[in-house]
């Protein structure tokens, strides 16, 4: 039997540096720094990248300079997201939720 994976949460720092690397590929420190659309300290992106790799979202390489990647789908993150919302707002019950969405559209 497969085991199902842990959905990750991020937090917004983390999804952005997520979406640069699923935009970009696998980039260094510096590169990541320069691929940001606003200006982000290269310490704040090195502490987001060891967050994401120590979530298993993000791969770090052994070489120097060190390269990251993203190790999910942008679908798998999005579920997770979802799931969690599910979870605050309705209990899991995605019916409910889906009957307010179509109400107030």
């Amino acid at each position: 039997m497969q085991r199902k994976r842990k959905r990750p949460r991020l937090a917004p720092g983390e999804m952005e540096i997520l979406q640069m690397l699923w935009q970009e590929g696998p980039v260094t420190l510096s590169g990541a720094q320069r691929a940001l659309k606003r200006p982000v300290g290269y310490t704040t992106i090195q502490t987001r990248l060891n967050r994401l790799a120590a979530k298993g979202v993000v791969a770090r390489s052994t070489q120097r300079p060190a390269l990251y990647r993203a190790m999910v789908a942008p679908e798998e993150v999005s579920l997770g997201h979802l799931e969690s919302l599910l979870e605050r707002v309705r209990q899991g019950s995605i019916v409910p939720m889906v009957a307010h969405l179509m109400k107030d559209r």
